[in-house]
């Protein structure tokens, strides 16, 4: 015996095991098969599966040990196995009463629901215990199919054959936990208990309803180790219980029953999975990343697996292969929030904000049971300055936990909104300074830095950064936007300085170092900034979007910018942003028919994004493609099914096309989604003000004040709908109540003043003006509407001093500088081109601007020069056909007759789409 058992040790475990069988059973395949049914029954498959192939070595025709070897590879998970030996066994000529389950079990975890119910929806089975196994298989595939009453059926079929046929019952369960009833589900647990009290699934599924439904972790544990104690070697309990114990941060424990889960499964991806978690829960990063590797390499496309490893990889610092798994875990299941999380952070750690937001849900403002995607949010949009936008996500984070340190943050941020400051405050030093996270020291800066209390801020920034590593580079980027606030732009430039010294390519401090230079009239060093980073990372998306940006500040030719951006969607080709930039700068240069190829071309490579549907339906519109448009929306509409946005947009597409009827069908949509949207409600008010239904655009009105009582839009919809049916009485008294409420809207001053005058109450007009420039000495806006009123009553001295005034408060304004331009060469004042040249280098390429210039060249007798700066204006505005009109002139006046003419009857071909034919026709004449 010594010198057998010495011959074993030698031998691998599996040969080992192989001739331990072989030995007990000989080679008769009957007794074979007999060990093998015994195995089976005490659920030790893999022995099972040895005796089954060495009778079927012995005896390869027989039928059934090729049945029950398919049912022991199905019960190990080989399923592809499983389906051969059922194969074999059906060409053997195996019952086709015992074949048809498996085969259907087969079907059911391969996925193939349809199959199933095509295949087998009307097969009878004589066998009624077979007959109700197919029934609840059936049952399953009717249900992952959404067909929950075709479900619901093959339950009753197989109940009324076997009232007491567990999976079915368990089944049962499952549905009624899945409609919300939990208690109800439970009870029926309880019944399947009682029939078969050894029932190990029946104690899992009541530990899943107690801890994802009930949210009572002690009750599943409990229910889980039950399950594990009727059935010992039961895996997927033994699983549950670890992670519960994980959850609870009861790590010791977790530990032990990890150890016993090993033995029964120490290679199964679950098993690894657990490891890895518990390894990284115990700050043993090593651990972790090696148990993940190992997942990884098991499953190497598993979306749960690359979560894991994206996310040890980023605790370890390891920013580019954080993001690489957690993006590829992201794209394969959308619906993973920890995998969402850390790649919002790492995009963060790695500068990349407009990644960072963008990879935020596109339901943010939607989610109210998620603190900690709040909280990224929070964070992602105040590194990006939007403090009022993180404010909000911070103070929505709601919590109960007041131990847990992010959810106490978001009820002192909520005291906070709510006006309990010194409370609210003192919670947040209190986390803060207990908390080695920066969630609360984070809110508490943008908090301070909302409330103007900026000096405070920046301690709190100091304290911010003694919790960071040195070479994190958001406290100093924070403290220059807290410097900026104070007006200090040298401390300001000087923190991301500080930034970029630790972390050389953190983009948002190149990017607010270069908006620092455009302001100080330096973008050449704007410029060298993207270029430098370009050197060294020639594939940054976001440096040649900043290069496009600063170059089209400059005056850069359309092309050389479309250029550039169709390098970033080379670079990137798998990101939404710079293919909607692209699209966006061809639409914005009139180049319609090259944006909707821009934007078909990003559809094509990126189908399921949302937003460059929307793009591919802004081109089409631009192209006069109503039909596609609303095509483009509706696959926009099906992609985010409580969106509103594709039902606004395709009521502005049958609004253009003068669909009104469809248009307000649309509106109506989105109201479903949103019934106080107040953007459809306003189109649904315009659509009524222009089918002259008065009536109703009022009472829509009437619904938005109601809604809305302390805001002013109502009101001012009112006074536009009064103001559009010609009743002046009542448009003025709307336009006053809007304007208590809303006391320093320059719009509504303008408006209200607009009225005021058509009613021929110019004596209120003239007192409102001189009220509102004493009050609002600043208010550019109101000043420029002066001028423009002045032009049209022809006073051009009156015009000039409001524009002067305006040109005084911004004298960087290209718009008030062109306007003044304008009066001052009706004027005769010298002085006249040297503003609208400063207006073009200010705002080059702006058509408007250019008009004015070709005009005032021409008025210096510079005829060929206005002639090229007016055909610039044309060029960028090829349907604008008063610049046509400027051109035709400017043409005639320098001789050029045949250009003139060419113009002239282009515009003639406008007939009335063209106000000006009659001057047309005299010039038609004189040449």
């Amino acid at each position: 015996m010594k010198q057998k058992s010495s011959v074993f040790r030698t031998l691998p475990a599996a040969l080992t095991l192989t001739l331990l069988l072989a030995a007990c059973s000989g080679n008769d395949p009957a007794k074979l098969m007999q060990s093998a049914k015994d195995y089976m029954a005490q659920s030790d498959h893999a022995a099972a599966i040895i005796q089954l192939k060495n009778a079927l070595q012995a005896q390869p025709d027989l039928a059934e040990a090729r049945f029950l070897l398919a049912k022991a590879l199905l019960a190990t998970g080989d399923v592809s196995g499983a389906q051969t030996e059922l194969k074999k066994a059906q060409d053997a000529g195996y019952a086709p009463e015992q074949l048809v389950p498996v085969m259907a079990r087969v079907m059911l975890s391969q996925g193939e629901h349809k199959k199933l119910t095509d295949t087998h929806a009307q097969t009878r089975l004589a066998d009624p215990a077979a007959q109700a196994e197919l029934q609840t298989l059936l049952a399953g595939a009717w249900l992952a199919q959404g067909k929950a009453d075709l479900a619901q059926a093959s339950l009753a079929d197989a109940l009324k054959l076997q009232p007491n046929h567990v999976p079915a019952l368990l089944l049962q369960a499952r549905m009624t936990a899945s409609g919300k009833d939990l208690d109800g589900a439970l009870a029926q647990i309880d019944q399947i208990l009682k029939v078969a009290p050894q029932s190990e699934e029946a104690y899992k599924l009541r530990g899943d309803i107690q801890l994802f439904g009930k949210q009572r972790p002690d009750e599943a544990l409990a229910s889980y180790r039950q399950a594990v104690k009727v059935k010992p070697g039961y895996k997927d309990a033994q699983a549950s219980v670890v992670r519960v114990l994980m959850a609870q941060n009861k790590l010791p424990e977790a530990t032990t029953e990890l150890e016993a889960l090993k033995k029964m499964a120490a290679t199964a991806p679950y098993t690894l999975y657990l490891q890895s978690q518990l390894a990284l829960k115990q700050k043993d990063i090593k651990g972790a990343r090696e148990a993940a590797q190992l997942l990884l390499r098991a499953t190497p496309n598993n979306p749960q697996a690359l979560e894991l490893a994206g996310t040890i990889e980023a605790q370890s610092n390891a920013l580019v292969q954080a993001e690489s798994m957690l993006a590829k875990a992201l794209a394969a299941a959308p619906e993973l929030k920890l995998a969402r999380r850390m790649l919002v952070m790492t995009y963060l750690r790695m500068g990349q904000v407009d990644k960072a937001i963008a990879t935020l849900p596109a339901n943010l403002d939607e989610i109210d049971n998620d603190p900690a995607m709040l909280s990224v949010a929070g964070q992602a949009y105040m590194v990006h300055g939007d403090q009022e936008r993180a404010q909000r996500y911070f103070a929505k984070a709601s919590a109960l936990d007041p131990k847990d340190p992010l959810k106490r943050t978001s009820l002192a941020v909520s005291k906070l909104a709510a006006g309990q400051t010194d409370a609210g405050f003192s919670e947040l030093q209190d986390i803060a300074a207990s908390d080695t996270g920066v969630v609360a020291d984070m809110a508490m800066i943008n908090v301070l830095a909302r409330q103007g209390k900026l000096d405070e801020a920046l301690n709190a920034i100091d304290q911010l950064q003694k919790k960071r590593p040195p070479e994190d580079p958001i406290p100093s980027h924070l403290r220059a936007q807290v410097l900026m606030k104070k007006g200090d732009a040298a401390g300001a430039r000087k923190a991301l300085e500080r930034s970029l010294e630790v972390s050389p390519d953190f983009f948002p401090a190149i990017g607010a170092l270069s908006e620092l230079d455009l302001a100080q009239k330096q973008p050449e060093a704007a410029q060298k900034r993207f270029e430098a980073l370009l050197a060294r990372k020639p594939d940054s998306v976001q440096a040649v979007l900043g290069l496009a940006r600063v170059k089209t500040l400059r005056g850069a030719n359309k092309d050389e910018i479309a250029g550039l951006l169709r390098k970033a969607v080379e670079v990137a080709p798998n990101e939404v942003l710079p293919r909607q930039i692209l699209v966006a700068h061809h639409l914005r240069n009139q180049e319609p028919k090259v944006a909707l190829t821009a934007a078909q071309n990003a559809v094509a490579a990126l189908p399921k994004s949302p937003e460059l549907l929307d793009s591919l339906g802004q081109a089409q519109v631009a192209a006069k493609e109503f039909n596609q448009a609303i095509s483009s929306y509706g696959k926009m509409a099906s992609m985010q099914p409580q969106s509103t946005l594709p039902h606004l947009r395709m009521a502005g597409v049958y609004m253009a096309n003068k669909d009104a009827a469809s248009a307000a069908q649309s509106l109506r949509k989105a109201l479903e989604i949103q019934p106080n949207l107040l953007a459809a409600q306003q189109g649904l008010t315009e659509l009524a003000v222009r089918g002259n239904r008065v009536p109703d655009a009022l009472a829509m009105v009437k619904e938005i004040q109601t809604q809305r009582p302390q805001e002013a839009i109502g009101f001012a919809l009112e006074g536009e709908v009064q103001a559009a049916a010609r009743n002046w009485a009542a448009a003025i008294p709307a336009y006053e109540k809007a304007l208590k409420l809303a006391p320093n809207a320059s719009d509504l001053a303008v408006k209200l003043h607009s009225v005021q005058l058509v009613a021929q109450k110019k004596r209120e007009a003239d007192a409102l003006a001189s009220s509102w420039l004493r009050s609002h000495p600043k208010d550019v806006t109101f000043m420029l509407y002066m001028g423009d009123r002045a032009v049209a009553g022809n006073d051009l001295n009156a015009a000039a001093g409001h524009y002067q005034k305006a040109l005084d408060l911004q004298p960087n304004n290209p718009l008030t500088l062109n306007n003044l331009a304008w009066v001052a060469g009706k004027l005769g004042r010298k002085d006249a081109l040297s503003l609208v040249e400063k207006a073009d280098k200010l705002a080059p390429n702006n058509p408007a601007i250019l008009d004015t210039w070709a005009m005032l060249l021409a008025s210096e007798k510079n005829f060929k020069q206005a002639v090229d700066v007016q055909k610039r204006a044309l060029q960028l505005q090829p349907d604008a056909a008063l610049y046509k009109f400027n051109l035709a002139q400017i043409q005639v006046q320098a001789g050029d007759k045949a250009g003139a003419k060419a113009n002239l009857q282009a515009l003639k071909q406008l007939g009335d789409k063209f106000n000006r034919q009659a001057e047309v026709d005299k010039m038609l004449q004189s040449l």
